[in-house]
């Protein structure tokens, strides 16, 4: 199904947003939040092409871009499914997230969700609002968390099948790992 392709790209361009742009501890060491050229540069590393020369013309884009990240943390952190969907349901209307069907080259007809504002930025605040509705549809309310490595506030999108994911990285859970087997060494 291809919304489920889109969701499983969208989710980590989703989470590095929010991370390279709101969390000061990633990965156990303090890292400076990004904002402005920064962000906007750190970003288009992240999309596609298309996506990438769009961000790019958007002139606002380094406002913005920060802007949606909080937006976006504020859902994944939430701590009770009313609230996290009361905020995505904003996020929708705020963006004015609507469905078309696109075709790219060598793939069948597919949908997208570009919010109907007039920035690329706005545009991508509809898709990743709908992709993080269609996570919580497909997966459940709990697929989104803060990472539970020390000295990290990074978040996550768990789309495992089990939904057991607790960190946002490999290094981080193996920083986990290695300290829980310290502790149970000296203990």
């Amino acid at each position: 199904m291809e919304i489920a392709c889109n969701v499983t790209r969208q989710a980590p361009v989703i989470a590095e947003l929010v991370n390279v742009a709101t969390s000061p501890w990633r990965g156990g060491a303090e890292t400076p939040c990004l904002e402005g050229d920064d962000l906007v540069r750190e970003f288009v590393a992240l999309v596609g092409e298309r996506t990438r020369k769009a961000v790019l013309d958007d002139l606002d884009a380094d406002v913005r871009l920060g802007e949606l990240a909080r937006e976006l943390r504020e859902v994944l952190m939430a701590e009770q499914a009313a609230d996290q969907a009361a905020l995505i349901n904003a996020m929708i209307r705020k963006y004015g997230a609507q469905p078309y069907l696109v075709e790219d080259v060598g793939q069948p007809f597919h949908l997208h969700f570009h919010g109907s504002g007039g920035t690329c930025v706005e545009a991508l605040g509809g898709e990743f609002a709908t992709a993080l509705a269609l996570i919580v549809d497909g997966y459940g309310p709990d697929r989104f968390g803060q990472c539970e490595a020390h000295r990290c506030d990074a978040v996550y999108i768990d789309l495992t099948r089990n939904g057991s994911r607790r960190y946002c990285s490999s290094s981080c859970t193996a920083r986990a790992k290695t300290a829980a087997y310290r502790s149970r060494r000296h203990a």
